[in-house]
């Protein structure tokens, strides 16, 4: 656990934060990542489309993810480009130079698209044609998908703060601060939107329910607490998007627990010890988990058993895993898209889409999984074919 938490801080140790610099010896002790095997009889994968839309991450800790929105898939970049595509056929639609070092997004509503930026920049642009509409300023570097509800942008920064804002125009309408520790993990997860109210987690172990039209805090409820002497070992940052799921949420953190909560009222149902800062998937029987050490797991939705654990992607730098069919798909730093049978575990297929890796989770929509590559590649593909 403590050679894990090495090597997650000094990739994403949060800018600004306490600094870990010669905590560490420059020796690597962490265990190498595991090879690939030969998949006998793998699922075939069929590449639809495939684009590269430029630098993607520009090789930085950034939470660049695709977003679908009917026919259009919309892209963002670390230098600033936002982009339009075809969801059917991958063809660029529109483009836009922003200019700001965006860092999250982009997030869809209301008509427009929302990117962050590391200068604490929020940007909306209008879904039809990539214009710009308005620039806001919050508190600092945005790391989490912003979100909408009802003419509300929802974000939340590294310092823990969340802001409401308009969107028609980007001006403030409330702000909820919340305690952030000295140190933590580079990353915020990106909060979830339900019933008039935001589901977000936080660097302290707790996830709470926020107001959408005011910024009243609901509930609190802490997922993980800090155990231990170092501020290392104490880390239980909830870096992973919350899954909403009818009136319940599931949540993970780091070094702490993965946990089922009623969102009527924050209360705890099943809990297990889990440590993920990757993130989580849920189906309709189950819930999946990228661990800390790249490992998957499936675990029971209804009580949170082990169903299954797949250890052969040890240390590969998975994503957070995705439903997808029977399968559940994730991507490594290599750049490999894997699938995993929902049954067993079992990698069952496997296609490689940027060889600069892949950090956002993939995503699926319909029959199609859509996967952005770390350098710049987005590409769509569907289960057989060849």
């Amino acid at each position: 656990m403590r050679r894990a938490a090495a090597a997650v801080l000094l990739t994403f140790l949060l800018g600004g934060c306490s600094t870990i610099s010669g905590w560490f010896s420059d020796e690597d002790n962490s265990t190498p990542p595991a090879k690939l095997e030969e998949i006998k009889d793998p699922v075939s994968l069929k590449e639809l489309w495939s684009r590269d839309i430029g630098v993607g991450y520009d090789d930085q800790s950034v939470n660049l993810v695709p977003a679908v929105s009917g026919k259009y898939l919309l892209a963002a970049e670390r230098d600033g480009r936002v982009v339009e595509l075809s969801t059917e056929t991958g063809k660029e639609l529109w483009e836009t130079k922003t200019h700001a070092p965006i860092s999250a997004g982009p997030g869809v509503g209301d008509g427009l698209v929302f990117v962050g930026a590391s200068d604490a920049q929020v940007l909306a642009l209008n879904i039809d044609d990539g214009s710009i509409v308005w620039r806001a300023q919050v508190s600092s570097e945005v790391l989490a998908v912003p979100r909408t509800d009802l003419g509300v942008v929802i974000i939340q920064t590294a310092d823990g703060t969340i802001t409401g804002l308009s969107s028609s125009d980007g001006h403030r309408l409330w702000v909820a601060d919340h305690f952030v520790p000295v140190l933590s993990l580079r990353g915020t997860s990106s909060p979830a939107v339900v019933g008039n109210a935001v589901i977000a987690g936080f660097a302290n172990g707790k996830v709470a329910a926020i107001s959408t039209s005011n910024g009243f805090q609901a509930w609190e409820t802490s997922v993980a607490i800090p155990k231990g002497r170092s501020e290392i070992d104490r880390l239980v940052d909830v870096d992973a998007d919350p899954v909403i799921v009818g009136d319940s949420a599931f949540a993970v953190s780091y070094q702490g627990r993965i946990a089922l909560i009623d969102l009527r009222n924050g209360n705890l149902g099943w809990t297990r010890d889990m440590s993920s800062y990757a993130g989580l998937g849920v189906d309709y029987s189950q819930v999946y988990v990228t661990d800390s050490d790249s490992d998957v797991w499936a675990l029971s939705r209804s009580n949170g058993t082990s169903v299954w654990k797949q250890k052969k992607l040890h240390n590969r730098a998975l994503t957070a895993p995705e439903p997808f069919d029977s399968y559940v798909a994730v991507g490594d730093f290599e750049g490999y898209l894997h699938l995993l049978s929902t049954y067993d575990g079992h990698i069952a297929g496997r296609v490689r889409v940027d060889r600069k890796g892949i950090a956002a989770r993939p995503l699926a929509v319909g029959d199609v999984l859509y996967v952005y590559g770390k350098g710049g590649t987005v590409a769509a593909y569907t289960l057989g074919g060849g």
